[in-house]
């Protein structure tokens, strides 16, 4: 079979972000416009030849065409093996999982998680490197460089490979084979977590649960962990099945786009726990009745009771969180005398970390976390996680979070997205910040005195790489903080993210509701940044 090589031309705008390259739909069905990326991936990446890949998305409109093309152009570029979900569906943690068990040389994600899904919406595709993780800075800005100057491409003139069946298959001198999913990432959990201690807790007769899958990937996970390997009753799994549009949902698990989930666990006869997990996978929100538990105290109760589940009885060796989210990890870090790591937004720069041995538990708190089991954030991990705290300690969501609380101090935390703003003014309303900081520590601004203020800049403890501009941070002697950042995950215009937090010691405040207790903060963010005035937002559109 004849390798085709195509004459192309370069496009603009091919520079992937925090996770990959995420544009319309309608851009990447343009001739040659996916073809270019993927070319630039095999150009860049050469262990590929001769090597084994793993492919696989979320199962958006977009998906399986995108996979027909990857294949023809894996096999031309001399991949020897391809290892391919059926249907074309992957989690985003699955791929990673599958990678590692396997050793493959890498893997190409197809997915443009949390975003809307559809012909004239979001799509995405990033490659993810031989430990399972994204790729670093390192390769993504190596892909980039050759999309600039790309002019050709390799395939095959085949047809349509069927997706559907499991097998193995010849495309071209490749093998093609169509695996099962599911089932490397439920053995992986079932290795990590106590499921005969949760099966009891299902079948207790006193425990009520949901979790939503949105339509988008994790339903075919979730029920068979949770309904058939773990016993929960048919129809704990929410909107399971993938559909291309996500049901025309936003598959993004917070309180703003699980309305129906949240509303489930409201009220006296509320569930006692919920649930959901994003459009790929790696995103997770928990709920107990009545109760939200926000990513950053979730990743701070998980540290703190790891060594309660078998996969890390034996205690964690570190702790790393994205700049943006809050410290309340921090102090659980403190009082286990294990290191606590302060990284850019992107779970690439956890990788090095995990790798390197110097930390367990990581996570962000757009909503991601996860461990050393795989390199990616873990949707449905961390919600196994929670169910396995609530069968060995015999609490409820809020007393477990509130016991921690009084523990270790609550760090009041809350994020304002203002979302599609104009680029130009959000970028001058950064500039603005920029300017402001040399002048700002040692500054009263409302009753809160600036300790420090900076653009936050990273140095990586394992390879000595840097990131600039990651956010600007103007904390203050109190231990409160602000954070601005633009968002790297949407498609069209900027999205503005505002973080505040604030330390409460006193456990006699710590049920103040959260945007009453930090109306100060919130009005010091929004005069600093000029928010309204630069963007026509007098409010924000996602409160998390």
């Amino acid at each position: 079979m004849e390798t085709q090589n195509i004459a192309t031309t370069p496009f603009d705008g091919q520079k992937p972000g925090t996770s990959g390259l995420r544009k319309k739909v309608k851009v990447f069905q343009q001739p040659h416009y996916l073809e270019n990326f993927v070319q630039a991936i095999f150009d860049t990446q050469t262990d590929l030849e001769g090597g084994t890949l793993v492919v696989g998305g979320d199962g958006r409109y977009f998906n399986r065409d995108a996979i027909q093309v990857i294949l023809r152009m894996a096999a031309a570029n001399g991949v020897s093996k391809i290892l391919v979900g059926r249907g074309g569906i992957f989690s985003t943690p699955a791929v990673s999982c599958v990678i590692r068990k396997y050793k493959t040389r890498g893997g190409i994600v197809l997915s443009a998680s949390h975003n809307p899904g559809g012909p004239d919406e979001d799509f995405g595709i990033k490659f993810n490197a031989a430990n399972g993780g994204p790729a670093p800075e390192s390769v993504t800005d190596a892909i980039y460089e050759r999309t600039r100057t790309i002019d050709r491409y390799l395939t095959l003139d085949t047809p349509a490979i069927d997706l559907d069946a499991l097998g193995t298959l010849k495309l071209g001198d490749a093998e093609v084979d169509v695996l099962d999913p599911v089932a490397d990432y439920a053995d992986l959990m079932e290795s990590l977590f106590d499921f005969n201690a949760i099966h009891q807790l299902f079948n207790s007769g006193h425990f009520s649960m949901r979790f939503d899958a949105m339509h988008a990937v994790t339903g075919p996970y979730a029920v068979e962990i949770l309904e058939n390997r773990l016993g929960a009753m048919p129809g704990t799994v929410m909107n399971a099945e993938p559909k291309e549009d996500f049901g025309g949902g936003h598959p993004d698990p917070n309180l703003a786009h699980a309305k129906e989930l949240v509303a489930l666990t409201r009220g006296q006869d509320g569930l006692d726990f919920g649930a959901a997990s994003d459009g790929d996978g790696d995103r997770n929100m928990i709920l107990g009745k009545n109760f939200f538990v926000t990513p950053s105290d979730s990743l701070a109760v998980l540290a703190a009771n790891a060594h309660q589940t078998p996969g890390y009885a034996t205690g964690i060796r570190g702790i790393a969180r994205s700049m943006p989210t809050s410290q309340a990890a921090n102090r659980v870090a403190d009082f286990l005398g294990v290191e606590c790591f302060e990284t850019p937004t992107g779970w690439k720069f956890f990788g090095n970390l995990l790798d390197a041995g110097r930390i367990t538990l990581c996570g962000e708190e757009s909503f991601g976390t996860g461990s050393d089991h795989v390199r990616e954030k873990d949707g449905l991990w961390a919600v196994l996680f929670w169910l396995n705290l609530l069968a060995v300690r015999q609490q409820s969501v809020a007393e477990i979070v509130t016991d921690h609380w009084r523990r270790f101090g609550r760090n009041f935390y809350t994020r304002h997205d203002y979302e599609g703003v104009d680029l130009e003014a959000a970028e001058g309303l950064m500039d603005h910040l920029r300017i402001l900081l040399p002048s700002l520590t040692g500054k009263k601004l409302g009753d809160q005195t600036v300790s420090y203020a900076d653009d936050f800049a990273y140095t990586d403890p394992i390879d000595g790489s840097t990131s600039e501009r990651q956010g600007i941070r103007i904390g203050f002697e109190s231990g409160a903080r602000i954070v601005y950042r633009l968002s790297g995950t949407g498609t069209a215009g900027a999205t503005l993210r505002v973080y505040l937090e604030y330390f409460e010691p006193d456990p006699a405040r710590h049920q103040q509701e959260t945007q009453t207790a930090m109306q100060p903060l919130i009005l010091i963010a929004r005069e600093l940044a000029q928010i309204e005035a630069r963007t026509g937002r007098c409010e924000p559109d996602v409160i998390t």
